[in-house]
């Protein structure tokens, strides 16, 4: 939605910016009366943070994931519900701390619904536990195969919130490089199509989904780098970093590399 994020209190004359508090109410005085200031801005995304700490306390107890399940399905599922890629007009790129608590949301409901997970499998959804809000995500080879749709289907669904966005942004913004305002119809047209690399992507992500995540981590992760150099290409005008989103594109695999 299109909001004006600048807001001003109409009781105490207070400024703030939505886009970077998420608060209606006045920070100063608390009066939810406020009027908008400056033009209306895209804005998909929220400053809500990711807090764990009570889940991984009572993991600590507990020693059990099954046995906190369910509140913690539920604080994954509020703050990914809450996120988005355009902040006050501006793209962002997809970030760890998000793709993690959605790779641990599919984790748990895995693990939850298994009669007999691996060891293997229980230490490593407690690892994410432990690792998610810090912003970091563990690497491609240490997912254990029973969990490899949970990445792959986690990382579909997050990806295919980027692109939706990133459409949405590339229709409405000018992306400006040194000083320069050049439209995006404009860098659509140049060698490197931005217009065709987005539909690609996009494809990929509709057959991984139709495939539920069962993707190699490979390809899970290849998505994120794909993602993220369109990120940076367009919003920096970077035709090598578009380059690396088109190879890498090229370079997309559904095959595990066992069957390669």
């Amino acid at each position: 939605m299109k909001i004006r994020g600048q807001r001003q209190c109409s009781e105490c004359g207070h400024e703030w910016s939505y886009f970077d508090t998420g608060q209606v109410a006045c920070p100063a005085c608390g009066s939810l009366k406020s009027v908008g200031r400056g033009e209306r801005k895209t804005h998909t995304d929220s400053a809500i943070e990711l807090d764990l700490s009570a889940h991984q306390q009572a993991l600590d107890a507990e020693t059990d994931v099954s046995m906190i399940a369910e509140g913690l399905t539920t604080t994954l599922r509020d703050y990914i519900r809450q996120r988005g890629f355009l902040n006050g007009g501006t793209l962002q790129p997809p970030d760890d701390t998000l793709l993690s608590a959605a790779e641990l949301l599919h984790a748990v409901d895995v693990l939850d619904r298994c009669r007999h997970p691996t060891d293997e499998a229980r230490l490593y959804v407690t690892k994410l536990l432990g690792v998610a809000n810090d912003g970091h995500r563990p690497t491609p080879n240490s997912v254990p195969t029973s969990l490899t749709t949970a990445r792959g289907l986690a990382y579909t669904e997050v990806l295919s919130t980027f692109h939706q966005d990133f459409t949405k942004w590339i229709t409405e913004e000018s992306s400006v490089m040194d000083g320069s305002v050049q439209s995006v119809t404009e860098m659509q047209e140049s060698d490197v199509s931005i217009h065709q690399l987005r539909e690609r992507l996009d494809t990929y992500l509709t057959r991984s989904e139709a495939l539920q995540g069962d993707i190699p981590v490979e390809t899970s992760e290849r998505f994120v780098i794909i993602a993220r150099k369109l990120h940076h290409g367009v919003v920096n005008h970077d035709t090598d970093a578009l380059e690396t989103a088109r190879m890498k594109l090229n370079s997309v695999s559904f095959d595990s590399p066992a069957a390669e």
